[in-house]
């Protein structure tokens, strides 16, 4: 019987209990072509698209430079260029496949502006709906997420064919 008080996670235990990279996963994800493992969505000449493997709602996609630096002033003005040019191509395609109600667009530089991954920067592109930041999160501490990595990976890839140009 379910217990009201709990909600169960039983995909996180792979997570939990698996191997833990000691590489940068945004240097590795873009090694090998598009796939659901891997969630890359494109690649294009400086950065790639890929969903976020944690993501604060479902279609979390994030723009990611190849190359592995922190800050924007590291970044090379064509690469911050291609970043902000395929973050707002992201963008309008979020809104075609997914039709949010809005969208968070952003960069958290450094881990006390909430970067997960400070070392290599990266730009969220998240979809909002109306509602989504539900009650949980304010009584329960836990974020509820109706659409796992793979799913948002098989809705959102059609719509990224002619993006990839490694492909």
């Amino acid at each position: 019987m379910a217990d009201p008080d709990r909600i169960l996670a039983p995909w996180r235990i792979d997570y939990i209990l698996g191997p833990k990279k000691l590489t940068c996963p945004f240097c590795d994800a873009p090694r090998e072509p598009p796939s659901e493992t891997n969630l890359v969505l494109a690649r294009a000449e400086r950065v790639f698209v890929v969903l976020n493997r944690f993501p604060y709602t479902g279609c979390h996609v994030l723009v990611v430079p190849y190359a592995h630096v922190a800050g924007l002033a590291a970044l090379e003005r064509a690469t911050y260029g291609e970043m902000m040019d395929l973050g707002r191509e992201v963008a309008q395609r979020l809104e075609r496949a997914c039709r949010p109600h809005g969208l968070n667009v952003g960069m958290n530089l450094g881990t006390a502006a909430g970067a997960g991954i400070a070392e290599h920067l990266h730009l969220h592109v998240v979809p909002r709906w109306s509602g989504d930041n539900n009650f949980m999160a304010v009584v329960a501490g836990t974020r509820v997420l109706s659409q796992d990595p793979a799913h948002a990976w098989a809705l959102l890839r059609p719509h990224f064919l002619d993006l990839d140009v490694l492909t």
